[in-house]
């Protein structure tokens, strides 16, 4: 009994502190981050259903390149006017905040703070209750990924790249600066976290890995192409796909890229590979042409299965929900395949471009397509 009123202790001082991470939401009401966690895996333990059915749309009108994310029930996405979208679970449209400038990445949200990198090159956090900006940190390069949370040399921060070569850390509270690193060239994907390190990739070909309790740079690893999306993180491995179409498993230990190897070779040398992998615990699932979807095991690492889309996926990534795969393609389809044979259980024809990724909460998940239409799916009634 002793250990359990601790371990309750512990956990209420730990919420009085506001040390609430990332992945602690609930997943009934939330999907605060396009890629399910801050690690990127690409997977949620949520399960699609059997058998969706859309139950509503909302049509904005603006095109975007933002992934919906989801906040108390409310789902928020950015238009690439700077105008961003609150619709609760009816499409009910209940938050608009105009930012007033060209927005192309998709936002993070905790404890009620959305934080959004824009084309000019600023970082802004705004307050979702009152619908005004907090604070707004500026670079000197454009930012077109996501952002993510680190607890940084004890204090919160927002981890993000620039187009002027920098991965920035920065206050959560008010948005000063804290760290920055050098990269060699842009810094178009989001960064991974990894237990107390980020790993971050740029378009000068290299990864690199960073300390968070020292601030320092612990390793870094040239690959065969440019990276122009992020790494997906699952337990000490990460997988890394660069824009030739190569896939790497990297292996993590005591701050350090320990081992390396590629799983996909590239085709030819003028691939346009920019999606994410998605990482359940023993398959990773790629898009090495954006035209298969392709399994390979962890362990092993062959080939399990092989599913040719309708379309190329472009800039949309899979997302593993349990014992099924979601991807969609630039053609406007989504797919459910089994994630263990690949079979395809279910396809929906939207009609428009899609190039972000799904969101997903308890018995719903939806699709936002490039002309600003929300899709949202659940069980057939």
């Amino acid at each position: 009994m002793r250990r359990y009123f601790l371990y309750g202790l512990l956990l209420m001082l730990l919420t009085a502190c506001g040390s609430r991470s990332l992945s602690d939401y609930n997943s009934a009401t939330d999907w605060p981050f396009y890629r399910a966690d801050a690690s990127m895996s690409g997977y949620t333990a949520l399960r699609l259903p059997d058998d969706p059915t859309l139950l509503w749309t909302y049509k904005d009108g603006v095109r975007t390149v933002s992934s919906p994310i989801i906040y108390n029930g409310v789902t928020y996405w950015v238009n690439r006017r700077g105008h961003v979208f609150g619709v609760d679970m009816n499409g009910e449209k209940v938050f608009d905040f105009d930012m007033k400038t060209a927005v192309e990445a998709t936002p993070i949200i905790q404890d009620g703070i959305m934080y959004i990198g824009r084309i000019d090159g600023i970082l802004e956090a705004i307050d979702l209750q009152k619908a005004e900006g907090l604070w707004a940190f500026e670079t000197l390069g454009q930012i077109s990924a996501a952002p993510n949370l680190v607890d940084f040399q004890g204090k919160r921060a927002v981890v993000f790249g620039s187009y002027d070569n920098y991965m920035y850390v920065v206050s959560q509270e008010d948005g000063k600066e804290l760290n920055h690193f050098e990269s060699g060239y842009y810094i178009n994907g989001a960064v991974a976290v990894w237990q107390n390190h980020v790993l971050f990739g740029g378009c000068d070909a290299w990864l690199r890995l960073i300390d968070c309790q020292t601030g320092t740079q612990t390793d870094s690893l040239e690959v065969q192409a440019y990276i122009p999306a992020s790494p997906a993180i699952k337990g000490n491995y990460a997988y890394v796909a660069d824009y030739a179409g190569d896939v790497y498993e990297l292996q993590l230990k005591n701050g350090k890229i320990s081992a390396q190897k590629k799983l996909v070779e590239a085709t030819s040398d003028d691939g346009s590979l920019t999606s994410v992998p998605a990482v359940s615990e023993d398959v990773v699932y790629v898009l090495p042409d954006g035209r298969n979807v392709v399994a390979i095991s962890r362990k092993r690492g062959e080939v399990l299965w092989k599913y040719m889309l309708k379309g190329d996926t472009g800039d949309s990534s899979p997302l593993v929900c349990d014992d099924k795969l979601i991807v969609c393609t630039s053609t406007g389809i989504v797919s459910i395949l089994d994630a263990k044979d690949g079979t395809l259980k279910w396809e929906y024809d939207t009609g428009e471009q899609i190039l972000g990724s799904p969101a997903v909460i308890k018995d719903h998940f939806f699709i936002l397509t490039t002309r600003g239409t929300l899709f949202c799916f659940g069980k057939s009634k």
